[in-house]
């Protein structure tokens, strides 16, 4: 038994990923891994994830170049969700998020609406190619 088969994968091989930015304690971003795309972050040190959309693997930042370096790997008591702490990479401040946000996670609930937080850092059509 090695260490991937502690993971309680889904019905698709899949766990899902928590990106925690290291030094903040920001959550990032949420993502899904498979065994190789967990394989590959603990080899690589950098966050590689599983794109269900493409149906491949997604080295985060292959686009962008906001690169996540991976300072722990951690997985709950269930283990069946993945922690990773990161330092994003490419931009400061960091950008993860496709939008141009440093994090995803950008909107909060208000009396009844979403509200967006967190301000657009790089115009998202200056980041990928289309």
């Amino acid at each position: 038994m090695t260490w991937l088969d502690e993971i309680r994968w889904d019905e698709n091989g899949l766990v899902p990923v928590i990106a925690q930015e290291d030094a903040s304690g920001d959550v990032l971003m949420f993502a899904w891994m498979n065994r190789d795309a967990l394989a590959r972050t603990a080899e690589l040190g950098e966050a590689v994830y599983w794109s269900r959309s493409r149906q491949k693997l997604w080295h985060k930042g292959e686009e962008s170049g906001h690169i996540q370096k991976v300072h722990a790997i951690r997985m709950d008591c269930d283990n069946d969700v993945v922690l990773l702490r990161v330092t994003q990479l490419g931009h400061e401040p960091g950008i993860a998020c496709h939008t141009g946000r440093h994090s995803c996670f950008f909107q909060k609930y208000e009396n009844g609406q979403w509200v967006s937080l967190d301000p657009v850092i790089k115009d998202p059509a200056s980041i990928y190619k289309k």
